[in-house]
């Protein structure tokens, strides 16, 4: 009898077979995923539900948080300076894309095919190095070098008769100004994208098609355009993407002026949050930058369908 009952103890906790198609969990793999994963979290995902709460709510930070509806969201329409931020950012944008594409497709054929080697790997860390300065430096030496009084560009013009203007104070130049110094300071990064890009050409369709008595180009224009429109599709993401929230050159060259000429809308939503404590009203212009950079990137992957080769 006792025997008996054993027997049948044992077969009731005898482990059941897996169901077919049944995967036992990987734990090691979720203890590797679990620092970015939790980074992601407190980093990420709790600031943005965060900054979607406080949009509905007024706070200064030092007084509890008072619900207000849709009322931070009516004030966008009226804020004229908002809207000046925002123009300054799309054509800080566009320009830094235009630039930066073209600046740096012209330097990779250079590096790529005019030069030899010694030559090609100094020219690579000459334009790569202002990407790894940071931009407080890199703000605090180009405010030196154009400054109106004793900067090395006003001295080196004024020696050659040419009337330079107020670089960072004319509201008609302040802004170019800053193009300019992010170009030089950035280039380097989307130069060595360019360049990678255009390793990745295969030669082989290049002398095929020279063979067939095409220029060099016709070769550019019809082989190594469209085999690179992938590498330049990525560089016009990333370029956008970081242009839109440019603020450093802004708040330490010019301090947004003059005349709010170089205000981007990042700097405007410092100034409200942190300056004014207006938080609320600062989160949902940190959605209108969310939505916008969304947008833009949407409409850009949109249209890469009529442009952009996959090979």
């Amino acid at each position: 009898m006792t025997a008996a009952v054993t027997s049948t103890v044992a077969r009731a906790g005898a482990r059941r077979p897996a169901p077919a198609g049944y995967r036992q969990p990987n734990w090691l793999g979720y203890a590797f995923l679990s620092p970015a994963l939790l980074l992601f979290i407190v980093f990420i995902a709790v600031p943005f539900v965060a900054t979607i709460v406080l949009a509905f709510f007024s706070w200064d930070l030092l007084t509890p948080a008072r619900p207000v509806g849709l009322a931070n969201f009516g004030r966008l329409f009226i804020d004229g300076t908002l809207g000046h931020a925002l123009l300054n950012t799309f054509v800080f944008a566009f320009a830094s894309v235009v630039t930066h594409v073209l600046g740096a497709m012209l330097l990779a054929v250079a590096v790529n095919r005019a030069m030899n080697r010694v030559l090609s790997y100094f020219v690579r860390a000459a334009v790569f190095f202002p990407f790894l300065i940071s931009w407080a430096a890199v703000a605090l030496l180009w405010k030196y070098v154009l400054d109106p009084s004793f900067g090395y560009v006003q001295y080196y013009l004024h020696l050659v008769g040419v009337a330079a203007p107020q670089w960072f104070t004319d509201p008609h130049w302040a802004l170019a100004s800053l193009i300019g110094v992010d170009f030089w300071h950035t280039i380097g990064y989307t130069f060595v994208i360019m360049l990678a890009g255009l390793q990745t050409v295969p030669s082989e369709l290049q002398e095929a098609a020279r063979t067939d008595g095409a220029s060099e180009r016709q070769v550019f224009l019809h082989i190594t355009l469209p085999l690179m429109s992938p590498t330049i599709f990525f560089a016009t993401i990333i370029t956008f993407i970081g242009a839109f929230q440019i603020f450093d050159p802004m708040q330490i060259i010019t301090s947004g002026g003059p005349d709010n000429a170089t205000i981007s809308v990042v700097m405007y939503l410092y100034r409200t949050g942190f300056q004014a404590f207006q938080i609320g009203y600062a989160s949902v212009i940190a959605l209108v930058v969310f939505v916008v950079i969304m947008a833009v990137t949407a409409l850009q992957f949109w249209a890469s369908r009529k442009w952009v080769y996959e090979q």
